[in-house]
């Protein structure tokens, strides 16, 4: 990592000199916690936490994962995210944090949790997803998937300077709870950037998707420190029964099923309860 780490939004250069985007906010001080964003998706839903973290003396840091925003594309793995995103979080001084994965965010922050147990005081899941692998290399799926992920960006059109037309677009896509919940926190502007910041390359998705739907790098029985795993209900893309056993292979998780709740709004609607859970560890270490 060159240089003094991030201290809002900006690119930084990694130890192998690729360039990532990256967003640091809540508290100025106090302990830290890595959010590993969904997708399409960046750090923009990191951003929405910023007033629960900052009320809470939480630090939060989102990095953008490769071909997502002004991150370079990269042949990236659930290992490399991992490595990236402590490299960052080092940058800032953190050598112990917490780690929030949210939906296909969470195979990376298990990544981060395996590789990393020194540093990783706790783990919390939103929105799990653990889909069978398809077949093929994660090459062929990219390929696969590329021309259903144009149809949908082409629907959306990024490049709509109207935010309002733009955000639209995106939010009757969510239920409308999930709809509700962002543009209370963002914004339509706040929306409509995180659309383009997401949808600016193909790349990011495409490697997202490839991977979930490949075989994981790192399995449950991997992770040592405290899991906490969050589920909405009404979570038609995450239920909670379909990663049962998955989740039993984890050492005493604790699962929350939160009643009438839709995707996104299960870290969106609730991130006060999320980061204290996550946080309690790392201010008992601070002895606060």
């Amino acid at each position: 990592m060159s240089g003094p780490g991030p201290t809002s939004s900006e690119v930084v250069a990694l130890p192998d000199g690729r360039r990532a985007q990256v967003w640091v906010g809540g508290a100025t001080t106090g302990p830290l916690v890595v959010v590993l964003h969904g997708c399409p998706d960046t750090r923009h839903v990191a951003m929405t936490g910023h007033e629960a973290a900052a009320g809470l003396g939480v630090r939060l840091l989102c990095v953008n994962r490769p071909g997502y925003g002004d991150s370079d594309p990269h042949a990236s793995t659930q290992g490399s995210v991992a490595d990236d995103a402590v490299a960052v979080a080092r940058s800032l001084g953190a050598d112990r944090f917490a780690v929030l994965g949210m939906s296909v965010g969470c195979s990376y922050a298990v990544a981060v949790a395996a590789r990393h147990p020194e540093r990783v005081a706790a783990l919390g899941l939103v929105a799990l997803q653990t889909p069978p692998p398809e077949t093929g290399t994660v090459t062929d799926k990219v390929e696969r998937y590329r021309p259903g992920f144009a149809s949908y960006v082409a629907a959306l059109a990024p490049d709509d300077p109207d935010d309002t037309a733009l955000a639209g677009r995106f939010l009757d896509r969510l239920p409308p709870a999930d709809a509700a919940e962002l543009l209370a926190r963002a914004g339509r502007a706040g929306v409509a950037a995180g659309v383009r910041e997401a949808l600016a390359s193909p790349e990011g998705y495409l490697r997202d998707a490839a991977l979930l739907l490949s075989p994981w790098e790192h399995a449950p029985e991997e992770v040592s420190c405290p899991v906490h795993l969050w589920f909405g209900e009404l979570d038609a893309r995450s239920p909670a029964s379909a990663t049962a056993a998955w989740t039993a292979r984890l050492a005493a998780p604790a699962v929350v099923v939160r009643p009438g709740t839709t995707h996104l709004t299960t870290l969106v609607g609730h991130w006060p309860e999320v980061l204290g859970t996550l946080a309690r560890p790392l201010h008992r270490d601070l002895g606060d």
